[in-house]
């Protein structure tokens, strides 16, 4: 270990147990109360840590098991027909990755779930299907493939497909181990669907993915009035944006999804974004604070995470935890490739945690441990 991260160093504990501490130990013990110095070194580490690790899900082998849950269950027995996706080490508390949560729900034509909200924050990436809708306080909006769909913070919100569509599924992603271990979440009910306040597509065309704002239009609440991110939109977005910028050693062209009226991201706990990798893109490694989901929404690459090769295709989606070492490489010369991810960034950024470290070995590339 680095000289620096010793903790045979001055500033921290090492105290050495004898019989007479032990026996002080456990009359602490016995009060509710505890030495400092025995866990100081284990609860303010010299880095930041993550407990949870890298993974992949690959769609190729969960897609029939999603498709069969919609033979097992009703969405009306099973409130949400989910398979959520769990990181190894966070089973505890179902998360993916961190403190986030991530699944794939599947919606045949016609059904519905009855409306509902809840303290924790959603978000939605359409994976497949035709005629999804969501409704969000009384705004029913269509959905369609690689469309970015939020359901912020207490707001009503019901998903289902109509009669003549096509089968949906998409993955969900919410904060709820970020609310349950803040102790502050709930969950309520409506006997039903909610009544409908605005025309079909309101919000997005309202406030569509031109930059223009109406003036005539007053928001006043802290996550965005758009509602639908349109990938008919976003991806040419992207295009463009690649024609007169240069790509990030890291991510390549990357876009945040922002509410926008400020600017900032689409909610208060958690945001998005999406990136072009160019073709032949081979990013850099870099590591930082807060924690990430991501979907390949077009193409086909690798990522190198704390060392370990994850190759993943349109549909794949991986996770990249707080401070892991991760780089992006897209494996074709002749297609771009599109990551869409979700995170924990906004929660982050506000608490002044946000921290980033440049990989500087190797030309700023990982070795792939075996």
């Amino acid at each position: 270990m680095d000289a620096k991260y010793s903790d045979d160093i001055y500033g921290r504990a090492r105290v050495q147990d004898t019989p007479e501490l032990e026996a002080y130990y456990k009359e602490l013990e016995a009060l509710g109360a505890g030495a400092l110095w025995t866990v100081a070194n284990d609860i303010e580490p010299w880095e930041p840590r993550s407990s949870s690790i890298p993974m992949l899900w690959k769609y190729e082998n969960l897609r029939h098991l999603v498709l069969k849950s919609s033979e097992l269950v009703t969405p009306e027995q099973a409130g949400r027909r989910v398979v959520y996706l769990v990181n190894d080490k966070r089973r505890d508390v179902s998360a993916a990755v961190g403190w986030l949560y991530t699944g794939i729900q599947v919606t045949r034509p016609g059904e519905f779930t009855s409306a509902h909200r809840h303290k924790a924050s959603a978000l939605r990436f359409i994976m497949e299907g035709e005629g999804g809708y969501t409704v969000v306080d009384g705004n029913k909006i269509m959905l369609e493939v690689n469309d970015f769909v939020i359901t912020p913070n207490s707001t009503w919100h019901e998903h289902g497909v109509e009669p003549g569509g096509k089968t949906c599924i998409w993955q969900d992603g919410l904060d709820i181990p970020l609310v349950n271990a803040l102790e502050a979440n709930d969950y309520a009910v409506l006997d039903g669907t909610q009544e409908l306040t605005a025309p079909i597509n309101h919000s997005p065309m309202t406030y569509g993915g031109t930059g223009l704002i109406p003036p005539d239009k007053e928001w006043n609440k802290p996550y965005s009035p758009l509602f639908k991110y349109s990938w008919k939109t976003v991806y040419p977005a992207l295009l463009e944006a690649e024609k007169v910028n240069t790509p990030s050693t890291f991510d390549g062209i990357i876009m945040q999804y922002s509410n926008p009226l400020t600017g900032g991201h689409v909610m208060e706990t958690m945001g998005a974004s999406i990136q072009l990798l160019p073709k032949g893109f081979k990013g850099k490694a870099h590591k930082h604070t807060g924690s990430f989901v991501y979907q390949c929404a077009k193409g086909k690459g690798y990522s190198i995470i704390n060392g370990k090769r994850f190759d993943w295709k349109e549909r794949d989606i991986f996770c990249v935890p707080s401070w892991a070492w991760h780089e992006h490489h897209n494996l074709s010369e002749i297609e771009d490739a599109c990551l869409f991810s979700f995170n924990d960034l906004p929660t982050i950024e506000k608490l002044g945690l946000y921290q980033d470290r440049e990989y500087m070995e190797n030309g700023g590339r990982q070795n792939i441990v075996k």
